[in-house]
């Protein structure tokens, strides 16, 4: 494996160029690379964006235009550990604009289909508390939002 370690791809209907500039302008770290497009060989039609490079917060990724067969799913989302609530909110409002969705206990969908976990890191803390009554408490809270709500998971896991 060269030093570089794992590429997330990422599998589009036409618009992972589109994805990689909505990306770039919701995380602030980040950088655009390589854009890629199909030949006369195909599949794709010549000229078309096949491939997009993109990083952001490190992570390295690839938009891939490989057409409607493989829509994204719930079962694979990207945590965005937050540092605080301000943080968290920045992410969920900028991921579920423009057509995203909100789901359950933090997840939201972005307008392309790709999920995403926006947590604050108190929350973690929180539902992995050593006290497992607190943490069940927490976790109980938590279970009934759609946006976590921190001071609330923390009243919860105090018993108010």
């Amino acid at each position: 494996m060269t030093s570089k370690g794992f590429t997330t791809c990422l599998w589009f209907d036409g618009d992972a160029e589109a994805a990689a500039d909505y990306y770039l302008s919701v995380f602030k770290d980040g950088r655009l690379g390589r854009i890629g497009r199909y030949t006369e060989a195909g599949p794709g039609p010549a000229g078309e964006v096949m491939v997009v490079e993109f990083e952001i917060n490190g992570q390295q990724f690839i938009g891939l235009n490989g057409g409607p067969q493989f829509p994204f799913t719930e079962a694979v989302s990207f945590q965005i550990r937050c540092a605080d609530d301000a943080e968290a909110d920045y992410y969920y409002e900028a991921l579920t604009r423009d057509g995203g969705q909100e789901s359950a206990c933090g997840w939201v969908k972005d307008k392309f289909g790709v999920s995403w976990q926006v947590t604050p890191e108190e929350a973690i803390e929180l539902i992995a508390d050593p006290d497992p009554e607190r943490a069940a408490r927490a976790a109980a809270a938590m279970l009934k939002m759609k946006k976590l709500d921190v001071a609330e998971m923390r009243r919860a896991a105090d018993g108010r």
